[in-house]
């Protein structure tokens, strides 16, 4: 196991004076507070006795049915029982990799990937084999040439892991077309595909694109979180699976938390019946949409000629490519100096690449601060350039890409 690159950031990106580009936190300040406080109040006055106590290792029902109503949104049709209720999508991800992977079998994910989930991954000693993506998200022949690889090597991928709404940390987002491709190569090969669905709703240009899991039922689990969409301190996230799979991952509950907490499973329960939820996803949408803009219009003010980034349709961040030469790594310990954090691109790859990326976060700093972010960071990065120049180092132009299909993904 190893630490997180996102966590470590977390003593020093959380000092006052320090504008955080680096965590992905949701902004929770418009969560309508009086409304909860009494929606929790009411819960433990008339079912304190149920949702104090233990529970289901598989969930409470309750909360299955109206998380049915919910994918429903991104065009998946489910059935309660095949639902299991996790620790937020994290644990979900974890009892899967537990299931499906023994020490030294193969997962396919994309480059760059979820930080969280290469921790995952490598705590169970698995080999991630990274696939490229583009502006349109994974590639399909990236896909089967890498688990034809893996074959040929007397290797089998246990499973494609794949965030495709905004992906983190890319933020770019698989078109419909594409997941289809994608589903078809699956298919195709006997791949087993995992989606990780944090930020589906949270679009902020156009409606949801209907998720992986609507168009094959036996082939995709589907993981799913309330972190984003409500509140990540309830720590409730689902999984969405064929049914035999669905048994073992009660099992797998079962033995590491006896049950997912019951309380948190009937605060959100209670939340969702009594309270316009859809409205309120509308109003995070509206405040992250600024957010978005406020660091799309910084990045193209002040970043220096030579450096991409992606134009996330939602969810929480940008990926930036740095021109030749510049390492973010090497960089942030400066950057911090001019109370400015980011996360290194190294962090979203298991075979070391990135040094030339990292990931900023929108969601949680206000506008006016995520500008005065980008403005020290673009500070930093022309220090940084001009020490590079001063030694003569060769540096490939590269020009910035402002709108239209963003940088391939690498």
């Amino acid at each position: 196991m190893r630490a997180s690159a996102v966590r470590a950031l977390f003593a020093v990106a959380n000092r006052p004076e320090v504008v955080s580009l680096a965590g992905g936190m949701p902004n929770i300040a418009d969560l309508p507070l009086d409304v909860v406080a009494n929606t929790l109040s009411d819960l433990v006055k008339t079912k304190g006795q149920q949702a104090m106590q233990y529970g289901s290792g598989q969930g409470e029902p309750m909360i299955r049915e109206q998380i049915c109503d919910v994918m429903a949104l991104e065009g998946i049709e489910a059935h309660p029982d095949d639902i299991t209720i996790t620790c937020g999508s994290q644990q979900g991800l974890d009892l899967v990799t537990r299931i499906f992977c023994n020490p030294g079998d193969v997962v396919l994910a994309e480059a760059p990937s979820y930080v969280g989930a290469l921790g995952t991954f490598g705590s169970y000693q698995c080999e991630v084999v990274h696939v490229a993506m583009d502006d349109e998200g994974l590639q399909p022949e990236a896909l089967r040439a890498a688990a034809q690889a893996c074959a040929a090597a007397g290797k089998r991928a246990k499973f494609l892991y794949t965030i495709p709404n905004f992906n983190n940390p890319s933020g770019v987002t698989q078109s419909l077309e594409r997941r289809k491709a994608i589903v078809e190569v699956c298919r195709e090969l006997d791949i087993l595909v995992v989606e990780d669905n944090p930020y589906g709703l949270l679009t902020l240009d156009a409606e949801p694109i209907p998720a992986i899991r609507s168009l094959d039922e036996e082939q995709v689990i589907y993981l799913g979180s309330f972190s984003k969409t409500f509140a990540p301190g309830f720590r409730v996230g689902w999984v969405l699976a064929p049914h035999a799979v669905r048994e073992k991952l009660v099992l797998a509950q079962e033995s590491a938390t006896l049950c997912p907490p019951v309380f948190s499973q009937y605060a959100i329960s209670s939340y969702l019946a009594n309270h316009d939820w859809k409205a309120q996803i509308v109003t995070f949408k509206d405040m992250y949409r600024a957010r978005r803009d406020a660091m799309m219009e910084a990045l193209a003010e002040y970043m220096p000629e030579g450096t991409t980034w992606t134009e996330p349709k939602g969810g929480f961040f940008v990926w930036v490519t740095l021109p030749e030469g510049l390492d973010t790594q090497a960089m942030l310990p400066r950057a911090v100096t001019a109370r400015v954090a980011y996360t290194p691109g190294t962090a979203f790859y298991a075979d070391g690449l990135g040094s030339r990326n990292m990931r900023l976060s929108y969601c949680f700093p206000p506008p006016d601060r995520i500008r005065e972010g980008v403005r020290r960071l673009a500070d930093v990065v022309n220090r940084e350039f001009e020490l590079h120049q001063t030694f003569g180092l060769d540096q490939s132009p590269v020009h910035r890409r402002i709108s239209g299909p963003g940088p391939e993904i690498n």
